[in-house]
């Protein structure tokens, strides 16, 4: 960031400058003892909870109370066709079209039912492709689809690794890696950001790597969603998942997206699990024996969408829609930039940031690599009111651009140094 000053005055004036400033004001912030919002810098954990939540919460209470079991087709929202409310912003953040997406039960389960369809070992064919360093649950996921299938994880797991002394993994090492081993690849399973390092990763390239390579290609973008631009449909992803608790705001274990691209919809050797839901809806109630698949994403549904979780995601979802992803992504590199400029301010040899620097490479966190007492500083940031999370030597440090100020960033870069003093 050209010119910066690191004082009160030039954050708050960086704020004024904002055209999203206002947005800080739609959401509910913990607070300190003083009654003053907390520093709160955690969105790629959990966001805060948006200021309509309870009056969309509370409009479904009411039209169960009112209506009952007739809810499922009573405007507006029926609950029959919930999960349609949200196609349109999830194309936005997706980057694709409507039908690719759609809404339901939790990331895990999202990834394991795409696992069904896309994970089909052969023989010489039987790899999964993930990064080293990857979310536990990813690991657990792939680990138990390939034994599952008859293979040990040593054998058919494999974990991308950095060049010895790096943290993040270079792009060309991996496209690399397909070009010399994708023959024996069944499927590349990435994370879009890893959770650990912050690296956005290059999917566009990896994509067309793995394709090259006769793979696979899906992603867990529960750091990626709503925090970095994506473009699905266009790079040709064959399969992505994403939960909505962290950048989508839609509350605690709340309900996650799932992808597929529209070239499989009609594939007839497609293997999935079925549930009713899934089922075509002009159908669905004549409760036949057979199983006819809704078009599109919507056809790997299985049972009813959980309304209430729903209704906390779209008042989330509306102001997604009222901004854009372009003018998020802006302010979220801004923030960064300010951010890296002022913890390289800080006089020390203490922590090193493990982000990429590059914006293409990095979204909305900054992960700071503690070299020793990593838990005693943690504490101490939190004992004055700054709210973030730690993993391991890693505390991650994540401004929203929905909520998130430069006064934020500033006032926690004045307690990181004196915490490290």
């Amino acid at each position: 960031m050209e010119n910066l000053r690191n004082d009160r005055d030039f954050a708050l004036e960086l704020d004024r400058q904002d055209p999203l400033a206002s947005y800080r004001d739609a959401f509910l912030f913990p607070k300190k003892k003083d009654g003053e919002p907390a520093i709160y810098l955690c969105g790629n954990s959990l966001g805060l909870q948006p200021k309509r939540v309870q009056a969309c919460l509370q409009e479904e209470l009411d039209k169960w109370h009112t209506f009952g079991v007739e809810g499922h087709f009573e405007e507006p929202h029926p609950w029959y066709s919930y999960h349609e409310v949200f196609q349109q912003s999830a194309a936005h953040i997706g980057g694709g079209q409507p039908s690719e997406f759609v809404v339901m039960n939790s990331l895990t389960v999202n990834l394991h039912l795409a696992m069904v369809s896309f994970y089909r070992p052969t023989p010489e064919r039987y790899k999964i492709v993930i990064e080293g360093g990857a979310f536990p649950s990813d690991r657990y996921a792939v680990g138990s689809q390939a034994h599952f299938h008859g293979y040990s994880f040593e054998d058919a797991i494999v974990e991308l690794q950095p060049r010895e002394g790096e943290y993040c993994l270079r792009t060309e090492d991996i496209e690399a890696y397909f070009a010399e081993h994708g023959h024996e690849v069944a499927l590349s399973m990435l994370s879009g950001v890893n959770f650990y390092t912050g690296q956005v990763f290059d999917m566009e390239r990896i994509t067309k790597a793995a394709h090259d390579a006769g793979c696979v290609v899906g992603f867990d973008l529960a750091h990626a969603a709503g925090n970095v631009p994506l473009k699905l449909h266009d790079w040709g992803v064959d399969f992505a998942a994403w939960c909505s608790y962290k950048y989508l705001n839609s509350g605690p274990g709340g309900v996650a997206f799932f992808f597929v691209h529209e070239r499989h919809e009609k594939n007839p050797d497609l293997p999935r699990f079925a549930g009713w839901w899934g089922n075509d809806p002009q159908t669905r109630f004549e409760m036949g024996p057979r199983f006819e698949p809704h078009t599109g994403a919507a056809g790997w549904q299985l049972s009813n969408a959980p309304i209430l979780s729903m209704a906390s995601l779209r008042a989330s979802m509306e102001l997604f829609d009222e901004v854009g992803m372009e003018k998020l992504r802006d302010k979220s590199l801004k923030l960064t930039t300010y951010l890296l400029g002022l913890i390289d301010d800080i006089s020390t040899d203490a922590f090193e940031i493990i982000t990429p620097r590059e914006d293409a490479a990095r979204g909305s966190q900054l992960s700071i690599r503690v070299k020793q007492n990593t838990k005693v500083l943690f504490e101490s940031l939190q004992k004055n009111d700054v709210i973030c999370d730690v993993r391991g030597d890693v505390i991650r440090i994540a401004p929203a651009p929905l909520y998130n100020s430069f006064l934020d960033c500033w006032t926690f870069c004045q307690i990181l140094r004196e915490c490290v003093s």
